[in-house]
């Protein structure tokens, strides 16, 4: 009896909750990624058995110490021709289900060669990664992003007719949504990190959203990040995140530009990599801030908490780019306010579920350098509002963005969703 034959006849998975579980992502180790690595610990430590499942080789670039002591757990690409090889037999194991899954894929993106061409191989990605797959046996499994991965455990769950669910964040609500309706009528969880998301794809992608979608932020590990509030008496205000135009960095430089010309005392550090460094490092050139902004790149978790504890504010001034890119809910916004670090960002996607402004945070209009050189000199003027600002921070993050108790939650919609598709 052929293997797809036999599978059909597989009686279902018994009515318990999840114990081994396969996370798929488009890379692993991703050093902006942090807040996966925390869930998977979480459920780690929850007693469950989580395998992950890379469709792309990790950067020679920065490791974090909390990804590397996942790495054993890690599934990576194998070489090209061996990668072939593996997806054939698979697509031969199983015919009916990869030939219908790749029509699918190809209705759905037949207009667009580049997406269609990368789906494709996605699903050659994962098939060859099926041997071992079936050896571990998952009860359940999880992809990050809505997009490819998303893809990839959509057609493994269909394969090993396992449950599947996904979290959807940003770029894959509002740019990229390869196939999202029929993901979301398939998956047995669906997960976003906002209201804002939920209520953005109920409206423009899906009427399942509001029904079907979870909200479940993704946190901060409170553990490692200690409320330090006092020592900011200094003048350095720090931004982190990818350098792309949806942070808004080219922003903060002009307001920092105005905060020169008026006589105000600051230095600023922008932490992190991405394709707007040279633009970024031009502008700093342009306006002759040159000695009061430093872009070290990406650095390790470790110096990021060390610049957050020195910090008298962190200026994440978020932006809707030309290409309709955005934040959910930032996670170095989160962050910086479990740490003692007031803020400013702005009023742009899940950020005012995160920050409302003048209790937990400053927020100003997008693309306003008026507005942020107002916001980031009212808090190097004002200790006492900076303390005001970071208590009630502190707070919110304890009460509603606690990557561990996030997490726990996430492992009781998982069990729920194994449970329903038994």
């Amino acid at each position: 009896m052929p293997p797809e034959a036999a599978c059909a006849d597989t009686p279902p998975h018994p009515r318990v909750a999840p114990r081994r579980v396969l996370y798929v992502v488009s890379r692993f180790p991703a050093w902006s990624e942090t807040f996966i690595v925390r869930e998977i610990r979480t459920l780690l430590e929850q007693g469950v058995d989580v395998r992950i499942l890379s469709l792309r080789s990790p950067s020679t670039g920065l490791v974090q110490a909390d990804a590397a002591a996942l790495l054993d757990r890690v599934r990576q690409p194998p070489s090209p021709p061996i990668l072939l090889g593996r997806a054939l037999r698979a697509w031969g194991a199983y015919p009916r289900r990869v030939s219908a899954a790749a029509f699918i894929v190809a209705a759905d993106s037949w207009r667009s060669p580049a997406v269609l061409m990368k789906s494709l191989a996605t699903l050659a990605d994962a098939l060859s990664q099926l041997a071992w797959l079936r050896r571990f046996d998952p009860d359940y499994i999880h992809a990050h992003w809505s997009t490819y991965p998303a893809t990839a455990a959509w057609l493994l769950a269909r394969v090993l007719r396992r449950p599947f669910g996904f979290t959807c964040h940003a770029h894959d609500v509002f740019v990229n949504r390869q196939l999202l309706p029929r993901k979301l009528a398939d998956a047995a969880l669906a997960v976003t990190v906002s209201q804002h998301n939920v209520d953005w794809l109920d409206h423009n992608v899906s009427p399942l959203a509001s029904r079907k979608l979870e909200v479940v932020h993704c946190g901060v590990d409170l553990a490692h990040l200690p409320w330090r509030p006092e020592g900011r008496a200094g003048s350095l205000i720090l931004g982190v995140g990818r350098l792309v135009p949806m942070k808004g960095f080219d922003t903060l430089i002009e307001a920092l530009a105005l905060l020169q010309a008026r006589g105000v005392g600051f230095r600023c550090l922008l932490v992190g990599e991405g394709p707007q460094r040279a633009a970024l490092q031009a502008s700093v050139l342009a306006h002759g801030l040159q000695d009061r902004i430093e872009l070290p790149g990406a650095l390790p978790q470790e110096q990021v908490r060390a610049a957050l504890d020195q910090a008298v504010a962190f200026a994440l001034p978020c932006q809707v780019a030309a290409d309709g890119s955005r934040d959910g809910i930032p996670v170095a916004l989160m962050e910086a306010m479990a740490a003692g670090c007031p803020v400013v960002s702005c009023p742009v996607s899940g950020v005012p579920e995160l920050i409302d402004d003048g209790q937990h945070g400053l927020l100003v209009p997008q693309r306003d350098p008026q507005a942020l050189a107002h916001a980031l000199q009212r808090l190097l003027d004002d200790a006492a509002l900076r303390h005001r600002l970071a208590s009630a921070a502190r707070l919110r993050i304890e009460r509603e963005f606690d990557a561990d108790k996030e997490a726990r939650k996430l492992h009781r919609l998982m069990a729920r969703a194994t449970a329903d598709a038994a």
